[in-house]
């Protein structure tokens, strides 16, 4: 699986094992743009401040969730279509609804396996506006 090595991903998750893993599976496919962040308030400045292709976002996390930070994306003008997956171990219906609902490209559940991550993130770089 070949990817575009210049796109530019923001890791939200609060765990650094899982941000670790996660920077692992992507340079591995030669990913070399990663940004990290360990909650939604330190993701949003990032976003201010560096470009960003894609964002790779846990759900639980302390100071603002990835569901309000995901709100906060789709309710700007400026980020309001960059593509969001949604990793996390949320995986009951009612809150990949609400995901779907609040705007995700993509949802991964963990945990996943690298080739479950990586398909999930193809399919959100090549359609960023539909949830798959």
């Amino acid at each position: 699986m070949s990817f575009n090595p210049g796109i530019a991903i923001l890791v939200v998750d609060d765990q650094l094992p899982m941000r670790k893993t996660i920077a692992y599976i992507l340079r591995q496919v030669g990913f070399k743009h990663l940004n990290f962040a360990e909650d939604g308030e330190t993701a949003w400045k990032i976003l201010n401040q560096e470009p960003v292709d894609l964002v790779l976002l846990d759900w639980n996390m302390p100071r603002m969730s990835g569901l309000a930070l995901l709100e906060r994306v789709r309710r700007s003008e400026q980020y309001g279509k960059l593509p969001v997956v949604m990793i996390t171990a949320e995986a009951n219906e009612e809150h990949v609804l609400t995901a779907i609902s609040a705007g995700v490209t993509n949802y991964v559940v963990k945990p996943f396996s690298p080739e479950t991550l990586l398909k999930k993130i193809r399919e959100a770089l090549e359609h960023p506006g539909v949830f798959r």
